[in-house]
Formats: structure tokens, sequence, C-alpha cells
């Protein structure tokens, strides 16, 4: 299973700098390895929500990358949802402050590990490095 947390597939609806190479490394990943949690939708809401209130979207352009996004997920994804272990893993995992967790990361991180990804894909530097001191199979996946 490879899991990817929101920072890795807001490029694929998002116009960022990694757009591209985000795409061409997707395309080229087994589908039926492809997952996600129900967190990821939350996450991508608010980082809508975000750009919303800085004026980076308009409303309505929000709204369709929304759709976009949940049409993307169940054409390709596999969604899990969040166990009760997956909560008690995250705070252990924010517990050993030297990662600096947030708690969405650390979420990303348990859900990983307790569903048995064989890689977690993200574009968050700080992800990157609790994951590496965890010694979760986190990576970029692309070149930054």
């Amino acid at each position: 299973m490879i899991y990817f947390d929101t920072s890795f597939l807001a490029p694929l609806i998002l116009e960022e700098a990694s757009s591209a190479r985000v795409e061409a490394y997707v395309n080229r990943l087994p589908r039926a390895e492809l997952c996600v949690s129900h967190w990821v939708r939350v996450e991508f809401a608010s980082l809508l929500a975000r750009e919303v209130r800085t004026g980076g979207l308009v409303e309505r352009d929000a709204l369709v990358a929304a759709t976009q996004f949940e049409e993307m997920l169940a054409d390709s994804y596999r969604i899990i949802s969040p166990q009760a272990a997956d909560y008690d893993l995250a705070k252990q995992f924010i517990l050993r402050f030297a990662t600096a967790l947030r708690a969405g990361d650390a979420m990303h991180l348990a859900l990983a590990k307790n569903h048995g990804a064989t890689s977690l894909l993200t574009l968050d530097k700080g992800m990157l490095k609790a994951g590496k001191l965890l010694k979760l199979p986190v990576t970029h996946g692309i070149r930054l």
C-alpha cells in the first residue's frame, strides 16, 4: 500500500511548481496500491478554505477543486477510516517531542504505520523528517 498525505495530492488539483512531477510520478504507480485516509479529505477542504480566505482562490473555483479532488479519490484511491488505534499512535508520535509533529501530520504517519503502508508520500519536509526519526517509510517521491 502506498499512502498519500495531502501535500502530495494537492498539486494534482491545484497548479503548483511540483504539479507535473507529481502527476508523472503518480501515473507510474500501480493503481491498486494507492491509498489515502478520510483525514486527507478534511485537510484538502481546509487548504481550499485557507486559499479562499487569503484570496488565492475564489469560492467557485475552490468548490470545483473540491469536487475534482473527491472524484480523483473515488476513481483511483482506496480510502481508509481512522480508528481508535490510529489516534492513539498519533498521540504517541506527538509525545516523541523531537519529531515536532503537528496533529494532522502525526495522524497521517499513524494511519500509514497501522495500515501497513510500504511508502508514505509527502512533500512536507517536517513530516519527512519526523517520519525518518520514527523509522517509517516516508519519502518525497520526487525531487523538490
